[in-house]
């Protein structure tokens, strides 16, 4: 059997990767978001690309440190979903799976709250946790 240790090709590989693995500050932790977005951006939901295993461990360890060190603050889920919406760039009328304009705009304004069909379905179109939401 073969030592994968002594394998140059693991050596130069692991230097690349440990970049995102080390998360010890505040430098690490903006590095690994970096490179999570970029892994997002090639990987997608897609379970069968290669790196889609290494996007799952980064983002756990990146939710590790998290839980430690940044305080992310309660923000009402209309104010989520309307930052969402500008960083989107959608209307009220884009959001039809979660209900009429009206709905949306009364979600939006903090008269009404997201069931739990409406935060699968917005979690799911903006690939955020549906923790954010709630």
């Amino acid at each position: 059997m073969v030592n994968i240790l002594e394998k140059p090709e693991f050596k130069k590989a692991w230097s690349i990767v440990d970049e995102g693995l080390s998360i010890r500050n505040e430098a690490d932790y903006n590095k690994a978001i970096k490179i999570l977005n970029q892994l997002l951006d090639e990987v997608g939901d897609d379970e069968s690309h290669p790196l889609f295993n290494f996007l799952e461990v980064l983002g756990t360890l990146i939710e590790s440190y998290e839980e430690d060190h940044v305080k992310i603050p309660d923000v009402p889920a209309g104010e989520v979903l309307k930052f969402l919406m500008e960083e989107h760039g959608l209307t009220q009328a884009d959001l039809s799976e979660i209900g009429s304009q009206g709905v949306v705009s009364e979600i939006l304004h903090g008269k009404r709250e997201l069931n739990t069909r409406q935060i699968k379905e917005l979690s799911k179109r903006f690939k955020v946790s549906p923790a954010v939401f709630i």
